[in-house]
């Protein structure tokens, strides 16, 4: 029972559109109406810049953190409770279908980086860190979210397999699940990509 508790909780607190949030608050509207129409950072920064460029940048801060630490907090939280590594690892994969498939917006919802990068940080906090740094340097290079985006996941989750090739649950598999929501969600912007469509930051 704790740890169907600790499941629907890491779900539902996922789930919660921080960007969607902010927006309304500082003046942004709805942001699933604007932009790519996605509830995370990088669209909260491009209709923020239209309709209230003073605190765009800020706002943009402020739902990152808020989805990267609604990964975290649950995670850590739990494992200062004692629940072991496979409730952790489900916990973090939830956190993401959460974010993605939030039940507060019809199953809609973002595109699992910023809370990816949470569950991994809580997880393996090397391979997180690493992907940040490869997302920055994608980021600054080509000037496309969606790239820096995709690099910096798939740098995490590649890396883990060098630097931790077994882990305590003897599977990468919660990993790979991240990265394959992750992905799918990044489909539009990959199909935008093949065709030069792929708007810069």
């Amino acid at each position: 029972m704790e740890n169907i508790i600790a499941y629907i909780l890491a779900y539902l607190i996922g789930a919660l559109p921080f960007g969607l949030i902010f927006g309304k608050i500082y003046g942004a509207g709805d942001i699933r109406q604007s932009g790519s129409g996605s509830i995370g950072a990088t669209n909260v920064l491009r209709v923020l810049k239209e309709k209230n460029p003073q605190v765009a940048k800020k706002v943009a801060i402020f739902t990152f953190f808020g989805d990267f630490l609604k990964a975290v907090i649950p995670i850590c939280v739990a494992r200062f409770l004692g629940f072991d590594d496979r409730v952790l690892w489900t916990m973090a994969v939830l956190s993401v279908f959460g974010h993605c498939f939030s039940p507060y917006l019809k199953f809609n919802g973002g595109k699992g980086i910023a809370t990816g990068v949470g569950a991994i940080m809580a997880m393996l906090p090397l391979e997180a860190v690493l992907g940040l740094v490869a997302w920055r340097v994608v980021g600054k290079l080509f000037k496309i979210s969606s790239v820096a985006s995709l690099a910096g996941t798939l740098t995490a989750i590649g890396l883990s397999f060098v630097i931790h090739p077994n882990l305590s649950i003897n599977t990468h598999a919660p990993l790979l699940i991240i990265g394959f929501v992750i992905v799918y969600k990044h489909l539009g912007n990959i199909g935008r990509l093949l065709s030069g469509k792929e708007a810069k930051i």
